[in-house]
């Protein structure tokens, strides 16, 4: 009997984005990327495991995994609307020239910075003015997603541990749970803000059907402690330099 994805459940898929053309741009799939110029060594492969509904991957996409039938293959065309939004003509920005000269860094076309955690590539150079573009490198482009589910995650642990890693990106084997009567304690490496947590804590004990989810900091010797946190104020630098390909 066949078994069909409904809302908030958790999954395991594969995915291959490509744009109209052909050309991948995202993939799960190692050999995929291999076979296609899109490997680097840095990259991490390995299926998916999202929770339906809650736009962990691509709006479009999530939408239309709801019905689908576990262990099907199957294509899907997306929009720009649906997947990376219309291009934007207030996400582009002028910059000061001074603004790259306090990190020593020469702007040029192509060179992707991060302001203020959003990322944007630089388009023209001209004086004194940079114009930096904010929009997604794919917006307004149509693309094309070739996915395959594999399975339903029914365990509890396995369900918290694959939202905590794919919303708050902590690595999976640093997170350890233990359930006892419909509640959930689950150890973190390091301590987050209660009114973060409470807020966590509430939505994923309502997506995994559980009565209590509670979260601890995993205790380390105290040799192994970490300094705090820095957080820079308003007047610090905000702004971060790396190239694109």
């Amino acid at each position: 009997m066949t078994e069909k994805v409904n809302l908030h459940d958790f999954i395991v898929v594969d995915y291959t984005g490509k744009l109209k053309d052909g050309k991948i741009f995202d993939t799960t799939v190692e050999q995929v990327a291999k076979d296609n110029g899109f490997y680097e060594e840095k990259m991490k492969f390995g299926s998916a495991t999202i929770c339906v509904g809650e736009q962990q991957i691509l709006p479009g996409l999530d939408q239309q995994l709801i019905g689908k039938e576990v262990g099907e293959s199957f294509t899907v065309e997306l929009g720009p609307e649906q997947a990376f939004g219309k291009r934007d003509v207030k996400k582009m920005r002028i910059m000061p020239i001074s603004a790259f000269k306090e990190h020593n860094m020469q702007p040029q076309p192509g060179l992707q910075i991060d302001v203020d955690g959003q990322i944007g590539t630089i388009t023209r150079v001209s004086g004194g003015r940079i114009i930096v573009n904010f929009n997604h490198p794919l917006a307004g482009k149509e693309v094309v997603y070739e996915v395959k589910i594999s399975k339903k995650i029914i365990d509890h642990s396995e369900k918290i541990i694959a939202f905590l890693n794919t919303t708050l990106k902590i690595p999976e084997d640093k997170i350890k749970v233990e359930i006892t009567e419909e509640k959930a304690t689950v150890s973190l490496p390091t301590e987050l803000p209660a009114q973060f947590t409470d807020i966590v804590a509430q939505k994923l004990a309502g997506l995994v059907k559980l009565k209590e989810i509670k979260f601890v900091a995993e205790k380390k010797p105290e040799h192994e402690m970490k300094k705090p946190l820095h957080f820079s104020s308003e007047n610090e630098s905000n702004v971060r330099f790396h190239e694109t390909k």
